[in-house]
């Protein structure tokens, strides 16, 4: 489902991802976790062209794009592989000046031309699923940060991506809206929504992931079972940071 060979990514000087190789089936739910810096969510944002690798190549379903020093990709491979994905972003990004229901019909409007009652019919649907429907008419700045987290979820879902991309979605949520958000994902992964989350939260990825990558310095450390991974870590680096998080 996804694969990505090689990838290399450097801003500036720094090197932040050093020839990383990963694969994902149809249906998997994967964890990235690491320590700050350590390169995840440059992984995540390089899945869906965010941020264009410099090296290696990037596969999602039968589209696949190759990237080498000094060339352009191709515009239109890359909206082939944007649009197989829906993004959820730690902060949220939703529209201040939007309610919650046009917040998850902008996308269906303005880049997929839906009809406005068919985007309208949609949104409500999510909003439903996210357990916000009664909120749609509700504006940003009067929802809790786990409601707007939930409504962003809905949002990512609207254009029925393939593979849902989230960055730290809970680490700007207290526990107790942390909870709600892990619970939404929770159910997308019981349905088979294929997933590849970037994370500090290790009761979000012991609870969904079914597959963890511990990420350090650009390169990953350690990949298993997300259970043994978390109970028995084997690389020293890997033990010291899930001792960290745990403690």
């Amino acid at each position: 489902m996804i694969q990505m060979q090689g990838i290399r990514k450097s801003f500036g000087g720094h090197k932040v991802l050093k020839g990383v190789s990963v694969a994902i089936d149809e249906g998997q739910v994967t964890a990235l976790i690491g320590p700050s810096g350590s390169g995840k969510s440059t992984l995540l944002r390089c899945v869906n062209l965010l941020e264009t690798p410099d090296e290696g190549t990037v596969t999602i379903g039968t589209e696949s794009i190759e990237f080498q020093a000094g060339r352009h990709p191709n515009r239109p491979a890359v909206q082939r592989i944007r649009q197989q994905t829906g993004m959820v972003f730690q902060n949220f990004q939703l529209f201040p000046h939007q309610t919650a229901i046009q917040n998850v019909m902008e996308g269906l409007i303005t880049v997929k031309h839906w009809p406005r009652e068919k985007a309208y019919t949609r949104a409500c649907e999510l909003l439903n699923k996210v357990g916000l429907r009664d909120k749609a008419d509700a504006w940003p700045a009067s929802l809790s940060g786990g409601q707007q987290q939930r409504v962003a979820i809905a949002r990512a879902l609207a254009p029925e991506p393939r593979v849902l991309l989230c960055d730290e979605p809970t680490s700007a949520l207290d526990p107790s809206l942390a909870a709600e958000v892990v619970a939404v994902l929770g159910d997308l992964a019981e349905e088979g929504m294929t997933m590849l989350m970037a994370t500090h939260d290790l009761r979000l990825a012991a609870q969904i992931a079914r597959q963890t990558m511990f990420l350090e310095d650009g390169t990953i450390v350690e990949s298993g079972p997300s259970r043994e991974l978390f109970k028995h870590p084997q690389d020293p680096r890997t033990q010291r940071f899930v001792i960290t998080l745990q403690g």
